[in-house]
């Protein structure tokens, strides 16, 4: 076992959410040596942005943007951090965070804890060169408009985010969700389109994040909508509201948002759903109970042109990000792939 995956099996042993604060700190912190060049093959294209590899961190390990540089070091090919919303708020009571080792899994009510816009938007400015940051932007619980917050953090992080997420799939804020259905995402994706730059050259990605919850028809018609207001690419998927027959234990009937293992066929189930709609029009990021090689490829097979993974690294460990990049190369060549592009064009 590496450092990294020992300090992984250390934190596992502490509360939920101090485990998740002192791996911040020591991500903030550590003085990681820059990771080795990324094989050739897995060099890649997402919506214009050029990835070094096709696997990225989810959003909700780094809500505040503190550890972009210990980060950007564990081998990502592109990092996504938040969810941050205008202003500070403290999240949902504790305890929020519930890990579920026998499925290993997690459950989380965090609630959108973070310091809000101006601490975020001060740490992308000393984010790493060279690294591909996004910017995951949610709403503050108490706000009546919530797409005007997700335009407040368009524009308020213009110019320091690599690209945006469009968080209106996390179970833990009371009417997210809501915003998924037909009138009010059209009324959010216009205003968000009306906020962006016109040049081209200002413009940067930006994604819409999807619930796993969803049947076809409704993906069908967030895929078309996200097509006719000029988004980017979507995320397939968020945590599930599911309670899988198979979970074991002892904290699976907490509330919020399941995530890790168990969630893999909810999200595999949108995704099929989402290429399905999309035909190769909009680029899919495959999240949600990712935890292989074998897994991240079967994904990219599935039509995903990008991976993330959060959940699997606390069971994992850090040293997941190389074995998931190992394994797609070897898989890509056996298959007679020269590039992911090569393998998404084949699923369709």
């Amino acid at each position: 076992m590496s450092l990294f995956d020992l300090g992984s099996a250390a934190l596992r042993r502490l509360d939920p959410e101090t485990a998740h604060q002192l791996a911040v700190k020591g991500l903030a912190f550590a003085p990681l040596p820059a990771p080795a060049t990324d094989d050739p093959i897995l060099h890649t294209s997402l919506a214009g942005l050029s990835l070094p590899n096709p696997v990225g961190l989810a959003a909700g390990l780094d809500k505040n943007g503190e550890a972009l540089r210990g980060l950007s070091r564990l081998g990502f090919g592109f990092v996504e951090c938040g969810s941050v919303t205008p202003r500070p708020q403290p999240g949902n009571p504790k305890p929020r965070l519930f890990r579920l080792s026998e499925d290993r899994a997690i459950i989380n009510r965090m609630g959108f804890n973070n310091h809000g816009l101006e601490a975020f938007a001060a740490r992308l400015d000393r984010r790493p060169s060279g690294v591909v940051v996004g910017a995951n932007l949610g709403a503050n619980k108490d706000t009546d408009d919530k797409a005007a917050d997700y335009v407040a953090g368009l524009q308020r992080l213009a110019g320091r985010a690599s690209y945006f997420t469009v968080n209106i799939s996390s179970p833990n804020t009371p009417g997210l969700r809501a915003l998924q259905g037909r009138e009010q995402l059209d009324d959010l994706l216009g205003r968000i389109e009306a906020a962006r730059p016109t040049e081209t050259a200002a413009r940067v990605p930006v994604f819409l994040k999807i619930a796993p919850d969803l049947v076809a028809d409704e993906v069908g018609m967030i895929v078309e909508a996200s097509l006719a207001h000029r988004i980017d690419g979507l995320i397939v998927s968020n945590t599930t509201l599911e309670r899988p027959e198979t979970l074991r234990s002892l904290d699976a009937g907490e509330t919020g948002g399941l995530s890790g293992a168990p969630i893999r066929p909810f999200a595999e189930k949108a995704l099929r759903a989402a290429a399905e709609a999309a035909q190769g029009r909009l680029p899919l990021i495959a999240v949600g109970g990712i935890d292989s090689g074998a897994e991240a490829y079967a994904r990219i097979r599935l039509g995903a042109s990008a991976v993330q993974i959060y959940s699997a690294l606390i069971y994992e460990g850090p040293g997941l990000v190389t074995r998931i990049k190992r394994d797609v190369a070897a898989r890509l060549r056996a298959d007679g792939f020269s590039s992911i592009s090569e393998a998404v064009t084949a699923a369709r």
